[in-house]
């Protein structure tokens, strides 16, 4: 009864509106970001921020990373307000908000397409519950799609947008690059659009544009170098793939498949390789054949994917989070491709074209509702897991240590690269066997020494020879122990194995 009067107050067009989508998706997308159980991938960044004692340590640390300054900077500035990882996630929450509020005011997809993708994998569970760099992507890619018109006047907002993304993280990069070199194509070779700028623009924004834009590539491109020490490069330790590999050329494209699909191929399997490269370079050919007629955005659909899929075969095949920039980058193009007129020029050299165009443009929208509807499905899938199912158990084992007086306990703690949330949670940080001493955050560098769980009691027993005042010390490991040594007894404490993550299930045990 209640419901129906509060519906018939609404006006009607409602429920066709935009709004109504942005309102369920923050609402949904609160509740979603308060109950995940953040990991370690999440928590290094704010304790690095949190426990760097400088700016220039901090600088130095974030080159350890792999990524770029934004993310790192945005935390410290949050951290000004409170030193809690909570604020994290509510700016990270605002930042999902914000992008799919300029996808459902600003797009030029329909109404339905709009939920689709809002409630997609990506938007609705990869960028909006798992706090990390990747939601700038996002925010910048749509944030440059929307302001795209005002090119026409002045370069200074695009090329803003193009910085603030180039700094957010290594494919984000590309992806900014890709537009950077769309604009200055656009700028080379429409000579309308080039007029028009020129007439109405400023007289210094040109200028002004290319050195924001400069400065930023070179700023990103130098932070993501990592230092020589370093022996993960940024999380990448497969090295360079210089040599024609057949298998890892299927595989790229499964990555392509997957961006679009969800499904990620196995590499063991020729079969499921083949056939899924085959369909992603069919989605591929389609889009390009959409786009014939916008020279540019298909320009900008050909250079991203591209550069990000060259990435993949050469350096680091990746995960959802970082080959799900295909899918911005597919959407980005389409999304630019409303801007431009059809050209005729393919038209009138190659008489048949138009009907075939017409042919590919009709399975091309069969095709993109296919993958909206699998994205969607995916979205709904993995935000309803993750409601269920932990995706970290550091939250649980923080709260447990809190709830039984532990927390302020003598903790050793292994292997320190998945203990990283647990410090976070706990606010405080651990002793860790890989550095021989206190620690909370995990940079891949020479002074770091993985260690096997001997090495890790041996040390406990220094501990314990050397400071005679600690009766006992609670030893928390992310596998079950498996060693042991006369002189230490060991009781096993409590286990907490409920976590997607696999990785980050935690067991705990007094050693005295």
């Amino acid at each position: 009864m209640l419901a129906s009067k509060i519906t018939n107050r609404l006006p009607r067009g409602f429920f066709h509106s935009p709004w109504l989508i942005i309102i369920v998706f923050s609402c949904l997308g609160f509740i979603g970001i308060l109950n995940h159980a953040m990991w370690r991938d999440e928590l290094n960044p704010w304790l690095i921020v949190r426990d760097s004692t400088s700016f220039t340590e901090l600088v130095a640390n974030i080159r350890y990373e792999g990524h770029p300054v934004l993310w790192y900077f945005s935390l410290a500035f949050l951290r000004q307000l409170a030193d809690t990882p909570l604020v994290m996630q509510m700016f990270h929450l605002a930042i999902a908000i914000i992008a799919v509020t300029l996808f459902c005011l600003y797009s030029p997809f329909s109404q339905k397409q709009k939920i689709l993708f809002t409630f997609g994998y990506f938007p609705f569970y990869e960028y909006l519950v798992i706090s990390r760099n990747y939601a700038f992507s996002l925010l910048f890619i749509f944030a440059f799609c929307a302001a795209f018109p005002s090119r026409k006047k002045t370069y200074f907002y695009l090329a803003t947008f193009l910085g603030l993304l180039a700094n957010s993280s290594v494919y984000a990069l590309f992806v900014s690059f890709s537009l950077f070199l769309t604009l200055l194509a656009e700028f080379c070779f429409n000579s309308q659009q080039r007029q028009q700028y020129l007439q109405q623009s400023n007289k210094y924004d040109l200028f002004l544009s290319l050195g924001i834009i400069i400065f930023s590539f070179l700023l990103s491109v130098y932070i993501i170098t990592p230092p020589s020490d370093s022996y993960l490069h940024g999380g990448l330790d497969n090295g360079w793939v210089v040599q024609l590999d057949f298998r890892n050329l299927l595989k790229t494209t499964g990555r392509l498949f997957g961006s679009y699909l969800l499904i990620i191929p196995t590499r063991k399997r020729w079969l499921d390789l083949i056939v899924c490269g085959v369909v992603a370079l069919l989605i591929a050919f389609l889009t390009l054949v959409k786009l014939s007629k916008k020279p540019f955005p298909f320009f900008f659909y050909s250079a991203g994917t591209s550069i990000i899929l060259m990435f993949t075969y050469l350096r680091f095949s990746g995960m959802p989070r970082h080959f799900g920039h295909l899918y911005l980058v597919f959407i980005a193009a389409l999304w630019l491709a409303k801007y431009y007129p059809d050209s005729n020029f393919l038209i009138q050299k190659v008489p048949f074209f138009n009907k075939f165009n017409q042919t590919a443009h009709k399975w091309h929208n069969i095709v993109f509702m296919v993958i909206l509807s699998v994205q969607f499905c995916g979205g709904i899938y993995a935000f309803s897991r993750d409601l269920i199912i932990p995706f970290s158990a550091a939250r649980e084992t923080a709260n447990y240590l809190q709830k039984s007086q532990l927390a302020n306990e003598f903790i050793v703690a292994s292997r320190d690269a998945n203990m990283a949330a647990l410090s976070g949670y706990l606010n405080r940080k651990l002793y860790y066997p890989e550095l021989q001493k206190m620690g909370s955050y995990t940079l891949f560098k020479g002074s770091r020494q993985p260690v096997e769980q001997a090495e890790v009691l041996r040390q406990i027993t220094v501990l314990l020879k050397n400071q005679p005042e600690k009766k006992k010390m609670l030893l928390i490991l992310h596998k079950e122990l498996k060693n042991s040594r006369n002189d230490l007894n060991i009781v096993p404490v409590k286990n907490f194995t409920r976590a997607w993550v696999d990785s980050e299930r935690y067991y705990l045990y007094w050693v005295d």
